[in-house]
């Protein structure tokens, strides 16, 4: 690791997250341990590729954020960079990218948790690190596909199209 890669490792906040960028948008993916994230990351991926844009994993399981000049930065951790685990596979390498500017949340409810079927508008933001973002919540359970075309159909209207 580079003395600049430990300078930022220093500073950033390692995080129980996935992450993966559609387009220019970095999406962080938050919820308990086999709730669905990297189901959801590998769906976003698949389904942003499907509509010609550029779609991929930031990290899996781990990643670190990092505010700089008012946006997060989110990152893969060095240990699992480039890897992603498959449920039935075990952990396989994946295509990454070394960052992304996050611009969305989504969080997995837990199993069993009732997420609101009309939110309050509240619930779409959140502040973390002191940025505050767009956020979406999410049943548990429910199929990636759909989940990741909620997730692409709420990006797009609340921030624009996601590019290519």
């Amino acid at each position: 690791m580079s003395e600049a890669a430990k300078a930022r490792a220093a500073v950033a906040t390692a995080v129980h997250a996935t992450a993966v960028a559609i387009g220019e948008r970095g999406i962080l993916i938050r919820g308990p341990s086999g709730a669905g994230k990297t189901a959801l990351a590998r769906a976003l991926i698949e389904a942003g590729l499907r509509a010609g844009r550029f779609s991929r994993l930031i990290g899996d399981d781990r990643v670190l954020l990092e505010a700089q000049g008012g946006r997060l930065v989110v990152r893969p951790h060095a240990a699992i960079a480039g890897q992603m685990e498959i449920r039935g596979q075990g952990i396989v390498p994946a295509a990454h990218e070394p960052a992304a500017i996050l611009r969305v949340v989504v969080d997995i409810a837990p199993e069993g948790a009732i997420t609101a079927r009309m939110p309050e508008k509240s619930s779409f933001s959140m502040d973390l690190a002191g940025i505050a973002l767009p956020r979406l919540a999410v049943a548990a359970g429910r199929p990636a596909a759909d989940a990741a075309a909620d997730t692409i159909a709420f990006i797009d209207r609340e921030m624009g199209t996601t590019g290519k």
